[in-house]
């Protein structure tokens, strides 16, 4: 009987049944767990790091290139550029490709050593263009520190490291000549060009020349300023960035930079460019041009003549210089000393400044125990380097203030004028001082024995301080106060510039609760302004009382010369009557012609304006000043100029009127015939005014005598002939109508040059007989109109001892020593 098959028990079919079913759970748990993290990672790569791993590859198979927008120029106003852009260069390497090529190099070496072994030939090895090799290169055409190029190829995982900035086309040139190896590592030519025309290596014709695969060069641009220093302090610099640094390039740097494009290009494995293969090209948007208020000529007059103040009289804080169109508040010219040249902006150039570096890091140098570490030491020369440098990118016409002294009568005249408390009629009397209430001691004039009795117009060219302060109390504190922030002296001018700042006054509280301080400043002291301020203010006094917003961007053009911004000008507000600005002119005119300011006098023209000589209060120092507007009775110009701390040891008086009047005179004979405004000579002036000499050379000697005497010159003769055969000055020259023209009549001229002889201190007629006794020509400017007995020449526009030709004109600047301000 067969035995029955066994069957499980309950249990084991339990068991069994039991741990399938675990297995399946867990096989399914598993299976979900692994989903969900393979889940999770498709998540992170594909959406979390997608724009991460897309840069990544991008920056792995191309190359992009930024290209740099072309900056705005910067045109002066009759569209002569002051700021231009040119096509400049970077350079830069690629350390990752460099240390590729330089294991590739090796690698063929070695093969085609052992080529030739094997084949029994001789074998030459290589140049190998190494590190060293290219960083002696690059070092040398870029002025660059080999080894510091030597460390950025030690960042063999970078791909981008730059050597130089903005390179200059030449360089540039070069540069890329190394690259195509064409020159070695010093310079020398290792290359030539076959009858076939193909470019092979002088010592192997056979092989043409090896580039140097690493270095490479973008496109951009470099700023330059190709009048330097002009007007430095107004347009400032572009910084190592390509950003704005100071003035309007920082002002306006978004409308200069314009948008950067870019070039995208494929790379192969070893990362060399794949070109035609993907190319991107995404243009630049160069940046928009300004055009500006200045006028490059009156800069020129403005900063040669300011220039020319500063170092007669060796002024130790420098001095500023303003010329703005009364009617407009447009800044035709402006001039802050010291200055710089923006092209090297780094470099100091004015002597003062070079004197105080020096001394300052003498002084470094003698503490230099005293800091912990060589760090801390070069951090405080490099702080006490870049303060210095910094001092000269400043423009003191608007982030800096002083006490104005005289020149800011014409505001205290105006108010009390326009408040009806003086007329034309009334009278002062001076005695040199005044008490004033509050104040222990006298306030003194400048003329400590007093003027006497005067009326406002001479108080007024006499620089009166006890007539002004009279004047002010006239006015009283509430009231002078309100004409304070009415000419606009106690805010911001709001001129489009960087760095502007307020002048510093007295509160309202304070100021209205004493008269010494209203005393004070009714002849200019015990405050501060900006120079910007106080023409501003000035200009409101002469041209009907209309405040202007002063500026210096007069349009904004795009590439193709569109006007984007046009620059509308607006009265802020009328502060004075027409007529009371009539009579501050009337006054001020006073101050030229008779008064304090006639060494500001130039001839054929109505000049009004006023001196100053300030004391920067506590220092024992002063600023002196002048202010001055042409014509006279219809103004269109106006210019203030000052200098801080001039020396006292130069032989002339510290005044405005003795140092500063001059040199403004100077500046205005040149801007006013510049600007087409004719001059109106007085029968006195027209006896010397300039003339031009016709040619007579080849007329009878008859002849050239009626001609030159029908124009006015009077004429010498050299020789017997009966024909001119040559004339001193040559026909065209300019020169004044009262000087003599040398005839030559059959007579050789003479060839030699004349010595130019010092005249300054002599009279007009000494000075006169010292130039034509020298064959000399003497043009007369300056205190022309003045009869005083202290006119002397003060100036003279050649150097003595010089050589000129005969009969070459000679300008003496002459001035009036005895004027007090």
């Amino acid at each position: 009987m067969a035995n029955p098959s066994k069957r499980k028990s309950d249990a084991a079919r339990r068991a069994n049944q039991v741990v399938r079913s675990r297995t399946m759970l867990m096989m399914a748990l598993l299976g979900v767990a692994t989903f969900v993290v393979l889940f999770w990672k498709l998540y992170d790569l594909q959406v979390r790091q997608h724009d991460e791993l897309q840069e990544k590859a991008v920056a792995q198979q191309t190359r992009s290139t930024v290209i740099t927008a072309s900056r705005g120029t910067i045109y002066d106003r009759n569209g002569l550029p002051l700021a231009l852009s040119a096509t400049a260069e970077t350079v830069f390497i690629s350390p990752y490709e460099i240390n590729s090529y330089l294991e590739e190099q090796e690698e063929k070496a070695k093969e085609e050593a052992a080529a030739a072994e094997e084949e029994g030939r001789p074998y030459v090895p290589p140049i190998i263009r190494d590190k060293e090799f290219i960083a002696r290169g690059l070092g040398r055409i870029l002025d660059v520190d080999p080894e510091t190029i030597l460390e950025k190829m030690e960042k063999t995982n970078s791909k981008y490291e730059i050597v130089k900035k903005r390179v200059d086309q030449e360089v540039a040139d070069e540069v890329r000549r190394f690259i195509n190896g064409e020159i070695d590592d010093e310079g020398n030519e290792i290359t030539m060009e076959t009858a076939a025309g193909k470019t092979v290596l002088k010592e192997n014709p056979s092989q043409s020349p090896v580039k140097i695969r690493g270095v490479y060069m973008e496109p951009g641009s470099k700023r330059y300023y190709p009048y330097g220093s002009l007007a430095s302090n107004v347009i400032g610099f572009v910084n190592g960035e390509n950003e704005g640094g100071v003035g309007l390039e920082a002002k306006y740097n978004s409308i200069l930079s314009g948008t950067a494009g870019l070039t995208v290009t494929a790379r192969n494995a070893v990362g060399g460019d794949l070109l035609y293969q993907y190319e991107q090209y995404y243009d630049a948007e160069n940046g928009k041009n300004l055009v500006l208020t200045l006028d490059s000529n009156i800069q020129y007059y403005l900063e040669k003549g300011l220039k020319s103040m500063l170092d007669k009289y060796d002024a130790k804080n420098g001095g500023t210089g303003i010329v703005m169109d009364v009617n407009s508040g447009a800044i035709l010219a402006m001039a802050s000393y010291p200055n710089y040249d923006p092209n090297d902006y780094g470099s100091i150039y004015d002597e003062t400044l070079k004197a105080q570096l020096d001394e300052k890091l003498a002084a470094l140098a003698a503490d230099r125990a005293s800091y912990k570490t060589e760090e801390e030491y070069q951090e405080a020369v490099s702080a006490a380097t870049s303060s210095v440098v910094g001092s000269q990118w400043r423009n003191k016409c608007i982030d800096s203030t002083y006490e104005p002294g005289s020149t800011f009568k014409p505001v205290t005249l105006a108010a009390a004028l326009e408040e009806g408390l003086v007329n034309m009629n009334t009278t002062f009397n001076c005695s040199g001082s005044i008490m004033v209430q509050g104040w222990g001691k006298p306030i003194n004039c400048s003329k400590r024995a007093g003027h006497g009795l005067q009326t406002l117009e001479q108080a007024v060219g006499n620089s009166c301080n006890p007539a002004f302060i009279t004047m002010g109390l006239k006015i009283g504190t509430e009231t002078y106060y309100d004409y304070l922030q009415s000419f606009g002296l106690m805010e911001k001018t709001g001129v489009d510039m960087i760095g502007e700042v307020s002048g510093i006054f007295a509160d309202e509280d304070s100021f209205n609760s004493n008269v010494v301080s209203l005393a004070s400043y009714s002849f200019g002291q015990t405050f501060n302004v900006t120079p910007l301020e106080l023409i501003r203010a000035q200009a409101a006094c002469i041209n009907g009382g209309y405040l202007y917003t002063p500026y210096v961007v007069e349009q904004v053009l795009d590439d193709d010369g569109n006007i984007v911004l046009q620059h509308s000008t607006d009265t802020s507000r009328q502060v004075i009557s027409e007529e009371t600005s009539a009579k501050v002119r009337e006054c001020l005119e006073y101050v030229v012609a008779s008064g304090g300011g006639r060494n500001g006098q130039v001839a054929g023209y109505r000049i009004g304006g006023k001196t100053g000589t300030a004391d920067k209060t506590g220092t024992g120092d002063v600023v002196v000043s002048f202010m001055c507007f042409a014509p006279a009775d219809d103004p269109q110009i106006i210019m203030l100029l000052t200098m801080d701390t001039p020396s006292r040891s130069t032989g002339t008086a510290v005044f405005g009127g003795t140092m500063v009047a001059p040199v403004a005179s100077s500046i205005m004979s040149e801007i006013l015939p510049y600007l087409g405004i004719e001059p109106d000579y007085s029968a006195a002036e027209l006896v010397g005014a300039d003339a031009t000499v016709p040619n007579v050379v080849g007329k009878t000697a008859a002849e050239a005598k009626e001609k030159l005497e029908s124009v006015g010159f009077a004429y010498k003769t050299v020789g017997d002939g009966a024909t001119v055969t040559d004339q001193t000055p040559a026909g065209g020259a300019i020169i004044p109508n009262n000087a003599s023209v040398i005839l030559y009549l059959g007579a050789e001229k003479s060839d030699d040059l004349c010595t130019v002889p010092n005249v300054v201190g002599k009279t007009a007629s000494e000075a006169n007989k010292a130039l034509t006794n020298a064959g000399l020509i003497m043009k007369v400017s300056g205190a022309t109109t003045v009869s005083s007995g202290n006119v002397h020449a003060i100036s003279q526009s050649a150097a003595p001892g010089s050589e000129l030709a005969a009969g070459s004109v000679v300008t003496v600047q002459f001035g009036d020593t005895s004027v007090l301000d």
